[in-house]
Order: C-alpha cells, then structure tokens, then sequence
C-alpha cells in the first residue's frame, strides 16, 4: 500500500519543532537524519542543497523545512512540513510567553535562560558538522569549509565576500 508522506511529515516536523531550542538550524541534525537515513526521502547532496538556498535565501532560517517537505510531496509537503515545524512551536511559546513574564525576577528563570544558551551553541555546532561532512567529499572541499569556518569566526568580513570566494573555487571542479 502506498502511504502519503504527509502525515510522516508533519508528525516528524512537529515533534522536531519542540526540540529546535534555538531555531530551526539547531534541528539539521535531526532533520537531516529523518530526511535522509531514515526516511530516505533525499540524497546527501540534495539536503546539503536545500540546506544551502534556504540559507541564500531572505526570511527565516525555517526554510530548509519546506524545502524539504516541497521535495517530498510538492507544495501540499511544503506546506504541511512549514505547518509542522511552526505551528506547536508557536502555540507553546504563546502560551509559556504569558507564564514567563510573571517570573522575570525568579532565580530558576534566569537559570534556565543562562543553562540554555550552551544547549542553543552546541545544538547549531553539531547542525554545523552534519552539514560540513555531508557536503565535504574531498580534502580540498574540506579545506575550504575549515578556511571559511576560520575566516567567518576571526575576521569581521562580510559573509558574502566569504560566499564569493567559495562559489569562485567551486568553479575550478575539485569540490
């Protein structure tokens, strides 16, 4: 029997989204292991691809989800996959939003606040080496992800010149 993708879609994206502490970056990890071990629904290549337009593209990070979902079922996966990921998102902050400001001054908030920016660090920095080893299949693709990593952190460099610079060596076909 053949079994839309949309209701696996959308569960996986829903459950994803409470766990994106961070944004949706902090998820490519796990997306990355659903979309493509798991559910074998795309190629490394091509998650490193959509990873790589929704990041060139204006808006919100999140659009590497629907990108993906578009890829799974066209635009009714795009739009049950954004739905996933933004909708129990948004009704658990609304609601934890209106419970968090009565304790601005509380010990235990200012705790969880200060214990979840590590979490939000190391949950981007693992999204950071899934999407470096899925796109690095060579020793000089590697070499240009570690120069850039470098370059990005240590120099205040415009991003774009940085983008520039990879897309020229791109185009000398050793990537």
């Amino acid at each position: 029997m053949n079994q839309s993708p949309l209701i696996p879609l959308f569960g996986y994206f829903a459950l994803l989204s409470l766990f994106a502490v961070g944004g949706a970056n902090a998820a490519i990890p796990e997306m990355h292991r659903i979309a493509v071990e798991v559910m074998q629904w795309m190629s490394d290549r091509q998650f490193t691809d959509s990873f790589a337009i929704a990041q060139i593209s204006p808006g919100p990070n999140v659009i590497i989800v629907t990108l993906i979902g578009y890829h799974v079922a066209g635009l009714a996966g795009a739009a049950v996959a954004t739905i996933g990921m933004c909708g129990p998102t948004c009704v658990l902050a609304f609601v934890v939003a209106r419970t968090w400001d009565h304790f601005k001054e509380a010990r235990w908030r200012i705790a969880i606040q200060a214990g979840l920016v590590p979490v939000s660090l190391g949950l981007i920095a693992a999204s950071a080496f899934v999407l470096a080893r899925s796109a690095d299949h060579s020793i000089y693709a590697g070499l240009i992800t570690a120069v850039t990593a470098f370059v990005g952190f240590a120099t205040r460099i415009n991003p774009l010149w940085i983008f520039a610079a990879g897309g020229i060596l791109g185009l000398t076909g050793r990537l």
